[in-house]
């Protein structure tokens, strides 16, 4: 169904975002945020004072969407029409690879720690324990066997 076809109450119960899915999708043409809410009013019958009252909710219902994409020259236009998925995917690897590495340098920062920690332990433990087992004598069984 067109925008054009619609009457008003039928508009009223789509959404902003509907209603702006459609009008980019019908106009063929990219809009930046305040025209793009400005057509939706002047749909809607709306007063001026509701623009600058909703315009950020509707910015933001938009960048949330993702069927919407902002471009650089700050206009939106529908994602279906651009192919930057390759883009993102390569950017997303790049980011992981980041996180892969940052990561790897936080253990071995972690293991290096542990390991001095652990040394010093060890250290304390071997003291501890020699001094409590210099009084024992160690008994061979077979030897205890033949005695009796």
């Amino acid at each position: 169904m067109s925008l054009k076809t619609m009457k008003k109450e039928e508009l009223e119960l789509l959404s902003n975002k509907d209603i702006a899915f459609m009008i980019l999708t019908e106009g063929k043409r990219k809009l930046n945020t305040a025209d793009l809410y400005r057509k939706i009013m002047k749909l809607l019958d709306l007063p001026e004072s509701y623009f600058e009252k909703k315009i950020a909710d509707f910015y933001t219902a938009l960048a949330t969407d993702k069927r919407f994409i902002l471009l650089d020259n700050g206009k939106w236009d529908l994602r279906s029409n651009h192919t930057s998925d390759k883009i993102i995917k390569v950017s997303d690897e790049d980011d992981e690879d980041e996180e892969q590495s940052e990561d790897e340098e936080e253990k071995q920062e972690e293991e290096i720690e542990e390991d001095s920690f652990d040394d010093k332990e060890d250290e304390e433990y071997d003291e501890d324990t020699n001094e409590e087992l210099k009084d024992l004598v160690v008994i061979d069984e077979d030897e205890m066997e033949l005695e009796e």
